[in-house]
């Protein structure tokens, strides 16, 4: 179907001949995924939002897309405001629209593999208002009139080797028996892809820039454990690194060995299993635990051999963008170049270093007021050229075996205004302030979010998304539980947990700002009744743009932590680089 106009009416006559009066479209698959393959990509082939969170509602005679502040002008440029209404989340949510604008008496759809029961309850409760039901569907109405829809991936799995994963499957999963046995209950069933691949040693490519396979897995209190994948995706190699106690078996069995469990306690995560997961142990009269997955903290918390590998992979990736920026700073005042070209050259340094795998996202290269959208990604249609007197917004990462990589350099083309220059150096304070907090054992991001907004705020300024996410190890580049963040980061924060901290400004129309190191929560000493206390350790070692900092304005200490921080940079990039790069380095990391 040629325009989204003509999918959305194709999709109201698919909703008709199936007797729904609206259907909910949610950007996930059937793993609740965050990032979702090109088979699931459902929303953005039904409004063309191409960003990373989001749902829509179709009904009868008015629409509505739903998003958070990061895509608050990403969604006004991708989507049809005379066929969608646009709503913000949190200040609103798709049960509560439903609750205000579903017909009365009416049937609405969802696909119970795209949901949550959680979510299926609240939306339950809110159409009841109107008398009106929520329906399941048994097969998605959006892949009836998805003509070209693509396949799912089967990209062959790929064992993780104990050498960059630090501990061995069998050991993980005998922590997860133990766990269980703990917890009284049979078995536990993994759902999301990260936890799957972290759990059993292995990575995939189903998942464009998230090393994930398409898999669900049932694991049990005898240790013993079933994988469910698809059949071509499985190699000899792959089945001796699971070893005899993981049994292989056709995605399609998964239902069939839910309904196996019939007497059995089942341990599932209602935050990340699908409501069709619940309603399957339900029907087989298996007894549900709601309880975390427990492959989430023991993930989250990375072990010593997956901290040196970071490591590793940050000062790799810092000499790339070492590279990236010397080249900006001749080749950006010319002229010339544009937002995609600049985004190429920065993944061809990184092939450069014979270790890159993937991306760890599609590139935000932002230049002037596309820097303002916070999750922009350049297209033929959107792409700016890079231009003197703008500033030029990349936020960027890299896949490597030993570690996953993001950061974010907002650098001047040309000569910056001074109103540039001063909101760069309040996002650079709040930076400052993060980095440098020590904080007592059990504290949570969510009291340490002020922190980097505090500046900001001062000047009745601030940015409209979290300060800081979790990264995985060779996996998603936005990970749980941890986050920094003011209304969502509730997970207390542990030693060996990375993050990232990364504040912002945008000012639409004119330009973007955000400062964006990866951090490692790290220990600091004991404090009073031997209560230990926690610290961040910078990860990440690129210059920050010394044209944008208003140095006057930076007290004694963080002009101190700057030049640390130069230092450091200098110290762990400088060796890798020769020449004119590195002279162009020594200069940029020299003393403000």
């Amino acid at each position: 179907m040629s325009t989204h106009e003509d999918r959305l009416r194709a999709l109201r006559a698919q909703l008709s001949r199936e007797s729904l009066d609206g259907f909910v479209v949610p950007l996930t698959d059937e793993y609740l995924s965050e990032y979702v393959g090109a088979y699931a990509q459902r929303l953005a082939w039904l409004t063309g939002f191409l960003g990373s969170a989001g749902s829509a509602v179709v009904l009868p005679e008015e629409a509505a897309i739903f998003t958070d502040g990061r895509y608050t002008l990403q969604v006004r440029d991708q989507v049809d405001g005379a066929h969608w209404q646009f709503e913000s989340v949190p200040q609103t949510s798709v049960a509560a629209w439903l609750g205000d604008h579903a017909p009365a008496g009416g049937r609405i759809g969802y696909d119970p593999w795209l949901h949550t029961r959680r979510w299926v309850e609240d939306a339950t409760s809110a159409l009841a208002k109107k008398g009106a039901i929520l329906v399941p569907v048994e097969s998605n109405p959006v892949d009836a009139v998805w003509d070209d829809r693509p396949h799912p991936s089967k990209a062959r799995l790929i064992p993780h080797e104990d050498r960059y994963a630090g501990r061995s499957s069998a050991a993980k999963r005998a922590d997860m028996a133990d766990w269980m046995k703990a917890q009284d209950v049979d078995a536990t069933v993994l759902t999301a892809l990260d936890s799957i691949a972290w759990t059993f040693n292995i990575r995939g490519a189903d998942v464009t820039h998230t090393p994930v396979a398409l898999a669900y897995a049932l694991l049990h209190a005898d240790g013993k454990a079933e994988m469910f994948v698809d059949p071509a995706k499985i190699d000899a190699d792959v089945r001796a690194h699971l070893g005899n106690a993981v049994t292989l078996l056709d995605r399609a069995e998964f239902i069939t060995a839910l309904g196996g469990l019939t007497g059995k306690t089942v341990a599932v995560d209602p935050d990340r299993a699908v409501s069709a997961i619940f309603e399957a142990l339900d029907k087989a009269n298996a007894t549900i635990k709601p309880l975390r997955d427990p492959a989430v903290l023991p993930k989250a918390v990375k072990n010593e051999t997956e901290i040196t590998g970071h490591k590793a992979a940050q000062a790799r990736d810092g000499a790339a963008m070492a590279k990236f920026l010397r080249w900006l700073s001749i080749e950006g005042p010319k002229g010339g170049q544009t937002e995609i070209s600049v985004s190429d050259r920065l993944q061809a340094f990184r092939e450069e270093t014979g270790a890159l795998v993937d991306l760890s996202f599609d590139t935000i290269s932002g230049s002037g007021p596309n820097g303002a959208i916070v999750h922009y990604k350049a297209s033929a249609e959107t792409c700016r050229p890079v231009e003197s007197g703008t500033l030029l917004l990349v936020d960027s990462g890299g896949q490597y075996r030993d570690g996953t990589t993001d950061i974010t350099r907002t650098m001047a083309i040309g000569t910056p205004s001074d109103e540039m220059r001063h909101r760069f150096t309040l996002v650079l304070k709040g930076h400052i302030a993060l980095a440098c907090a020590r904080f007592p054992a059990g504290t949570r991001g969510s009291q340490l979010d002020v922190l980097a907004r505090q500046f900001l705020w001062a000047e009745a300024l601030d940015y409209a998304h979290g300060t800081g996410h979790g990264v995985g190890s060779f996996l998603s580049v936005h990970e749980g539980p941890q986050r920094i963040a003011t209304a969502s980061g509730d997970e207390p924060l542990q030693p060996g947990m990375i993050l990232s901290n990364e504040p912002g400004y945008y000012k639409t129309g004119a330009y973007g700002i955000r400062i964006e190191n990866l951090v490692l929560v790290v220990e600091s000493g004991t404090g009073e009744n031997d209560r230990p206390w926690y610290a961040f350790e910078t990860l990440s070692h690129t210059p920050i743009d010394r044209v944008l900092i208003e140095v006057e304005a930076l007290t004694p200490a963080e002009r101190d932590w700057v030049n640390a921080y130069h230092a450091r940079t200098l110290e762990i990039v400088g060796p890798q680089l020769e020449g004119e790069d590195k002279a162009w380095l020594e200069a940029a990391c020299a003393p403000l």
